[in-house]
């Protein structure tokens, strides 16, 4: 068996159910949560939502069990790159388990960063991957990049050093 990640684009808002029916079948499947506190007009709740709206991630054998995959209720397809369902790396999976685990800062890498560089990150959650800086919302916010998605992930950066 060749074992791999790959990403399901499912339907809104059912990432969590696509995610249970999958374990449920014996399928390892990831659906990376984050919380946030919502607010309604009589209180507030901290609630778990995914990290990709419409995402979540297998790790199957894609000639024997991809039909399986599909006919889960929720699931729309597997997400393509280049004419074939996306392989996504281990490594990324991890990155993304840390991000969210640890929930620790990243260290800022210098004042020297722009938008378009390519950065090893030294500490913090992702320390030893490789990153694109795709954006900046403030001084203490950057925003970078998954190559294999093209998702990004919001790291705060601690300039106190």
């Amino acid at each position: 068996m060749t074992m791999a990640w790959y990403a399901l684009y499912t339907k809104s808002r059912v990432e969590k159910k696509v995610a249970l029916r999958l374990a449920e079948q014996g399928i390892t499947c990831y659906c990376p949560l984050t919380k946030k506190r919502k607010q309604w007009s009589d209180r507030k709740k901290w609630v778990e939502e995914p990290l990709f709206k419409s995402y979540i991630f297998v790790d199957i054998d894609l000639a024997l069990q991809s039909s399986q995959v599909r006919q889960v209720n929720g699931v729309v397809n597997f997400v393509y790159w280049l004419h074939k369902p996306a392989v996504i790396q281990d490594s990324e999976i991890v990155s993304i388990q840390h991000f969210l685990s640890e929930h620790s800062e990243v260290e800022a890498l210098g004042n020297l960063v722009n938008i378009g560089d390519f950065v090893t990150l030294d500490s913090g959650a992702l320390a030893g991957q490789k990153a694109e800086v795709v954006g900046f919302k403030n001084k203490h916010e950057v925003r970078l990049r998954l190559e294999s998605l093209g998702f990004e992930l919001v790291a705060y950066i601690n300039q106190s050093q």
